[in-house]
């Protein structure tokens, strides 16, 4: 079977940048549920001048994480095979969001996150592409130094 036709995607949108708090207590809770696959997270490089000279990290199943990013949007690739009732698992999202999100937010269900390698993969990690894990596709700023792409944190 094609991954393709197994996932899809979600994207919360919040009406303002989160912080690095409300960003944690959000991914914590939208991490419960079981159907979800990675979570990723859209947003402005935070300069140092505002984050100062110390780094902001978040703690998710108790890794701490430098958060690089002022979060604008949360796209999360859901497993649908694993979602019992289509409604309840909406409804999950949508009062997680409410209580993290009092300011407002847009959900939007579509295919937001790269699901397989591209030409720009190619010509960005050359010959090294093939030994890119397929949790990283989809993920990473090109722009940023390879330390600061992203972090997998296992379920």
């Amino acid at each position: 079977m094609d991954i393709e036709s197994q996932v899809t995607d979600i994207e919360i949108f919040p009406h303002r940048l989160l912080g690095c708090e409300t960003t944690e207590k959000l991914l914590i809770d939208l991490d419960g549920i079981n159907a979800v696959n990675r979570i990723v997270l859209h947003g402005r490089r935070m300069s140092i001048s505002e984050t100062g000279e110390e780094s902001r990290f978040i703690t998710i199943k108790g890794e701490k994480i430098d958060l690089h990013v002022k979060t604008g949007r949360v796209l999360i690739e859901v497993k649908i095979t694993e979602i019992e009732d289509p409604d309840q698992f909406h409804d999950n999202i949508r009062e997680i969001c409410a209580r993290h999100l009092p300011f407002g937010f847009n959900i939007t269900e579509g295919t937001f996150i790269r699901k397989q390698k591209t030409v720009t993969d190619r010509i960005k990690y050359g010959a090294s592409l093939e030994h890119l894990p397929d949790e990283m596709i989809g993920l990473t700023d090109q722009n940023a130094p390879i330390h600061e792409r992203a972090t997998i944190i296992k379920k």
